[in-house]
């Protein structure tokens, strides 16, 4: 079986290097506008050879689109013009619903499946790839009723191959969901790492002073932009939802300090530690296509 990748970095490298391990494939070829990501995917053994999207489209399995979402939904509809019968697409994007509108109308849209593996780091690039990123965790199908049945089981056989759980959720309901639980905490980061430059100019202060709470907290604002202004423009309506009801939570937070409001603040911590439980039941994300 050969495997086509559309984008070389951390979730393309690193799916490269896990499907490579499990011996799910023969073949990867490595697709990459970005010449210098192509050669270290190819040097780092992630991917066996370098093809313009011509090529790599044709004659191949199965593809993997891992690129960001803007770039996925301009080079969708020409990946499904090039496949054969038996070829599977699949995205990785984390917003689902534009790409799966760009798919609609398509001949090949059954060979389509919009897929979310809930997975990653904050660092980028065929460097940042590692074998174990997608082990035990998540992974949505979106909207798999317009998805061949074939597409589909080659799907899903791959992401169990990967020890990835699946869930089935609609396209517009996943971005809803991912505005909240994924997406905010990305603004919520690049927003305390933008506050903290522009407060304390003192970088060793920074340093010395940043414990792993704050550590913790910011490693998200070292994310990729080229990645995350394209998922903020694609769900902006239910991102800005997601941060009116967050602004209105930090207002909250701001009058009971300024008051003083030392039980109030208990409490409202204490409503917050109820998060725990959610995150401990694994209750996210569990809404399923019966």
């Amino acid at each position: 079986m050969t495997i086509t990748i559309i984008g070389l970095g951390l979730i393309g490298g690193s799916l490269a290097i896990d499907i490579k391990k499990q011996k799910l494939v023969t073949r990867i070829i490595g697709v990459d506008n970005n010449a210098k990501n192509a050669e270290a995917a190819l040097n780092l053994g992630l991917i066996d050879e370098i093809a313009e999207l011509d090529k790599a489209a044709t004659d191949v399995d199965f593809i993997i689109i891992a690129i960001p979402v803007d770039q996925t939904v301009v080079v969708l509809d020409d990946v499904l013009d090039k496949i054969s019968a038996n070829t599977v697409v699949i995205d990785v994007g984390s917003t689902k619903e534009r790409i799966c509108l760009t798919a609609e109308q398509h001949k090949n849209r059954g060979n389509f499946v919009a897929t979310h593996p809930i997975a990653g780091t904050e660092n980028s690039g065929p460097a940042a790839a590692f074998s174990g990123l997608f082990e035990d965790k998540l992974s949505i199908i979106c909207d798999p009723e317009k998805s061949s049945d074939f597409a589909i089981e080659k799907t899903e056989s791959l992401f169990r191959a990967l020890g990835m759980k699946i869930i089935y959720m609609r396209s517009k309901e996943h971005d809803l969901h991912a505005a909240y639980v994924s997406h905010l905490s990305h603004i919520s980061s690049f927003t305390l790492g933008m506050t903290v430059l522009e407060i304390e100019k003192d970088e060793e202060t920074i340093f010395e002073l940043a414990g792993s709470g704050f550590e913790s907290t910011v490693r998200l604002a070292k994310s990729s932009p080229d990645m995350w202004a394209p998922i903020f423009e694609q769900n902006s309506e239910h991102l800005s939802q997601a941060l009116d009801a967050y602004i209105k939570n930090l207002t909250m937070f701001k009058k009971l300090i300024e008051n003083k409001a030392t039980s109030k603040i208990h409490s409202a911590i204490e409503e917050a530690n109820d998060i725990r439980r959610i995150l401990e039941s694994g209750d996210l994300f569990t809404e399923k296509i019966k």
